[in-house]
């Protein structure tokens, strides 16, 4: 599949637009950008982000502008599959599902990978590990504390880092909404480079924070991981904000079941039929 001349089927789940794409699909789709010298923002939805769209005007634009939303949520995965939809773990997609396809292709091509986010000190130990697994990638970056005010001097100051560098990928991992409201606001400063929001992707490659298994994920329930790793930043998010998606949910259900009109062998609308009194 040609991702950069054909879309990918999208569908919409809870109300929000995603995209039915696997790993291997959004790896096609991000090396033929590069190819072709072109941008693109590359976003995720998952039921977090979900919460935050309602919320956040800007988390609403970015989704808007994205060239393709992968759909990072076993859970509404399992509920599109309730709703009917096409959609089936194979489309399953973030960082850590193609993130060994994506290095092996940075090491092969010499792409330029600049990241931005995490701690002090975590994108440089992250870098030198993956330097060490694949040789070929060229990695920069910086930390993800600085003022992000709009028209801040740290912000002019990295968007001219990141255009200097000349990315061919940038990731943004500074966790939502924050990575995501950076991406809106600056995406026109930035002169080139597929786009990725990442979350907490070096924090995995530097070992500063442990991934759960992939087996684990592939069932649904790397949220529970989460939830034990870090009760006090997860309990809101698993426990809370699930439940505000309720109404959404309730009208997938009656768009799914809803009753169809009767139609003919040639797809044109039948009459409804009348009933008879007796």
């Amino acid at each position: 599949m040609d991702m950069t001349r054909i879309r990918p089927q999208r569908i919409r789940l809870f109300g929000e637009s995603v995209d039915l794409t696997t790993p291997a699909e959004v790896m096609s789709f991000t090396a033929k950008k590069v190819a072709a010298g072109q941008r693109a923002i590359v976003a995720n939805h998952n039921t977090h982000s979900l919460y935050l769209v309602a919320r956040e005007p800007e988390m609403r634009e970015f989704y808007a502008r994205a060239d393709l939303i992968e759909l990072d949520s076993i859970p509404m995965i399992f509920w599109g599959m309730l709703t009917r939809k096409p959609v089936n773990r194979g489309h399953r997609c973030t960082y850590l599902d193609w993130r060994g396809d994506f290095w092996r292709l940075a090491a092969r091509h010499g792409w330029r990978v600049f990241y931005l986010g995490g701690a002090p000190g975590v994108v440089e130990l992250a870098a030198r590990n993956l330097r060490g697994r694949y040789p070929g990638a060229v990695i920069g970056g910086r930390h993800g504390y600085f003022d992000d005010a709009v028209d801040s001097a740290d912000n002019a100051a990295i968007v001219a880092e990141i255009n200097a560098f000349k990315p061919d990928i940038l990731m943004v991992g500074m966790g939502m909404p924050r990575q995501e409201l950076w991406i809106a606001r600056h995406y026109g400063a930035l002169n080139s480079g597929v786009v990725f929001s990442v979350g907490a992707a070096f924090d995995y490659e530097a070992g500063v924070q442990k991934a759960a298994p992939r087996w684990l994920s592939r069932f649904g329930g790397e949220w529970a991981f989460r939830l034990l790793a870090d009760p006090r930043r997860m309990a809101y998010r698993y426990l809370v904000e699930p439940w505000s998606l309720m109404p959404k949910a309730m009208r997938d259900m009656a768009l799914t079941f809803a009753p169809r009109p009767r139609r003919s062998v040639l797809g044109h609308p039948l009459p409804e039929r009348r009933k008879t009194l007796g």
